[in-house]
């Protein structure tokens, strides 16, 4: 569903749709919102304008005293649930907004939204060359070999990036299709999802969760944003913090899988710039495409599985990975005891 053809029967004094990448616009002085911005961009969602997200929350509450948030758009209670993380996630927010000048409001917004924008931009810079060393097996080199610094020939343009990005359910190793990819004659709309996001790039049609989001590659680059460049090799190496750790982050979000994916699929593209203009990669519509799975209520089981799944790869001390338990430890037997005592007085 395109985010500008969603229409509602609210005021329009309302924005368009926040849920959208907002126009680049000079950055602001430091506050501590641009490192809010940062993490919220990265693990809850990316692409947004965050002034629109801000002016839209505040008058939607206002009307919500009238009308329930369930007449509002799909797009609309979207939105509107973005906003109360936003609000969760920083307190003390609500009452700066709600105190605050029409202006106070937009600068709150450019501040978060400079944030956000800022992560993401060092994120692509970083991936950029990053990704290479994680698309061959360790000590191979890549054939014909990929400049770091140039995107040029990446994409379609090479047999490996080409392989990775190649949308399931179509058969790179047949040339008519790498010819009609290359060309433009096949477009490539951001939904239909590459065969990287895929554990060991396997796509089974039957079942299109079985290694959904389960990539190596896709880990990777995971550590290599949150937890530090050095962790993707086991041995973290920093000295300093990693972006997760800096902001008590402990567990993985779907949204970040998203973000990640989005970023990962970018970074193999030809395409130079991160823009919602660029109908080549169209990484809005897949990152959308990715969030509209997992926030998907009908999708909860799966997505949950795959969050435990993502939470020992990233997070393996942490209670969210949900650590399986010893089979002789003392507290298996503690376990087993217990459940034989419970099973007794039923």
């Amino acid at each position: 569903m395109s985010i500008e053809d969603v229409t509602s029967s609210v005021p329009s004094k309302r924005a368009s749709s926040a849920l959208q990448m907002a126009p680049r616009k000079k950055a602001s002085t430091s506050d501590p919102l641009v490192s809010h911005g940062r993490h919220f961009g990265r693990t809850v969602f990316a692409l947004c304008n965050y002034p629109s997200l801000l002016t839209n929350g505040i008058l939607r509450l206002e009307q919500m005293e009238d009308t329930p948030l369930e007449d509002f758009s799909a797009e609309e209670r979207r939105e509107h649930h973005v906003f109360e993380r936003l609000l969760e996630s920083h307190p003390g927010l609500l009452e700066r907004l709600k105190n605050g000048s029409d202006e106070d409001i937009l600068h709150v917004g450019e501040l978060i939204g400079k944030g956000a924008a800022g992560a993401r931009g060092d994120d692509t810079k970083t991936l950029k060359s990053a990704v290479l060393d994680w698309i061959v097996p360790q000590g191979e080199a890549i054939q014909p070999p990929l400049h770091r610094n140039s995107k040029i020939d990446r994409g379609f343009n090479h047999d490996l990036t080409g392989f990775l990005l190649c949308p399931v359910g179509l058969d790179w190793n047949d040339t008519q299709t790498q010819e009609n990819l290359r060309s433009g004659e096949l477009w490539v709309c951001g939904d239909q999802w590459p065969i990287f996001v895929y554990a060991h790039h396997t796509y089974d049609s039957e079942d299109p969760w079985n290694g959904l989001l389960r990539s190596r590659l896709l880990v990777c680059a995971y550590k290599h944003v949150f937890t530090s460049p050095s962790s993707v090799e086991k041995e973290p190496k920093a000295t300093r913090s990693g972006n997760a750790r800096l902001h008590g982050m402990n567990s993985v979000t779907a949204a970040s899988i998203a973000y990640i994916a989005t970023q990962v699929r970018f970074a193999l593209s030809s395409s130079s710039v991160f823009s919602r203009t660029d109908t080549t990669t169209d990484s809005e519509t897949f990152y959308h495409s990715l969030l509209d799975v997992l926030e998907d209520p009908d999708e909860s089981k799966e997505v949950d599985e795959l969050l435990t799944w993502w939470n020992r790869q990233v997070f393996p001390t942490s209670s969210a990975a949900k650590r399986r338990v010893s089979a002789n430890s003392a507290l298996s037997k503690i376990r087993q005891k217990r459940l034989a005592l419970k099973q007794l007085q039923v």
